[in-house]
């Protein structure tokens, strides 16, 4: 990454982003007050990017600046020396799983110089993801469920019935689950956490193979900068559920409400991505104390070389 804006000093500053901001959510873990540890990783992830040099500008963060005044979209951070640098950021996704000391809770964020990221509205969207090693065109958010797990399997040389799908337990996903259950799959469920379960289609241990379904277009940006560094698969459609939500679109600069995006198109350009656990989860371990330390868990990815690293850290505490 020597000749590109998002430079390996510029990469390592963001893990400790994300590290920072996870150490302020955790001392909420299973302390039932979402808002309370939503506003800990917000003011965390604040104060460390500006102490950083470059001229950060959220693309993808909490709302708009009349609806959200922490990290909003729009916002500049950092010293505002050095490189423009466009940010998609989630200072806590999961902020349920924290109240509630649940799994995959993480603090998350994705960089690439300006314009490489789609400035996705908080809407909806439509997805369907896997990890990397097949032929481009081998799912399509335009089949069924059943047909896309079906190809997949082919591609990877598996019978349906040992492929599973990864899915956001919703009400409005009960089509989806009985496709999939139809052509024989098995089919995870989570609560929350939509990037997670989009990374985990990356890692064979975690036995996801595809991940489908409705969840914020927000983290739909921040799983494609992932799989953008890991060679990935990811197609993506905005949804919309009124005109103020189309509103949204047009202030956003989009104008093609029904465009099925691909992934070079979700993040364009060189990304970085960089995910600390606050809680255990499938990919990363959570925050934990111990003898006056703290450790955490990140997972850092960077397109231009395809790397990928897990930094497991000691904190005074």
């Amino acid at each position: 990454m020597t000749d590109s804006l998002l430079t390996p000093l510029l990469a390592d500053a963001m893990v400790r982003v994300t590290e920072i901001t996870a150490l302020a959510a955790s001392k909420q873990v299973g302390r039932g007050d979402e808002k309370k540890a939503d506003q800990a990783a917000v003011d965390a992830m604040r104060n460390a990017f500006n102490a950083i040099d470059f001229k950060g500008r959220v693309v993808i963060g909490e709302g708009e600046r009349d609806e959200a005044p922490m990290l909003y979209i729009g916002e500049e951070v950092g010293t505002r020396n050095g490189p423009e640098i466009d940010i998609a950021l989630d200072p806590l996704e999961g902020t349920t799983l924290t109240a509630k000391a649940m799994a995959n809770a993480l603090a998350v964020l994705a960089i690439a110089p300006r314009g490489g990221l789609l400035h996705a509205p908080d809407t909806y969207m439509d997805k369907i993801a896997i990890g990397p090693g097949y032929d481009e065109g081998v799912i399509d958010l335009d089949r069924s469920p059943a047909e896309n797990i079906r190809a997949l399997a082919d591609a990877k040389g598996r019978p349906v019935s040992d492929m599973t799908a990864c899915v956001l337990d919703r009400p409005r996903h009960a089509d989806i689950i009985a496709s999939l259950r139809e052509a024989g799959a098995r089919i995870k469920l989570i609560s929350d956490g939509d990037v997670a379960g989009v990374i985990n289609t990356t890692d064979p241990a975690t036995g996801v193979d595809l991940y489908i379904g409705q969840g914020g277009a927000p983290e739909g940006v921040l799983a494609a900068a992932a799989l953008k560094c890991v060679g990935g698969q990811m197609q993506g459609r905005l949804m919309f559920r009124n005109e103020a939500e189309r509103g949204r679109a047009e202030r956003a600069g989009i104008t093609e409400y029904d465009r099925k995006y691909g992934l070079d198109e979700l993040a364009s350009g060189e990304t970085v991505f960089c995910a600390t656990g606050v809680t255990d989860g499938d990919l990363l371990t959570g925050v934990r104390g111990e003898a006056g330390h703290v450790h955490t868990d990140t997972l850092v990815m960077t397109s231009a070389d395809g790397m990928v690293r897990r930094i497991h850290s000691r904190h005074r505490d």
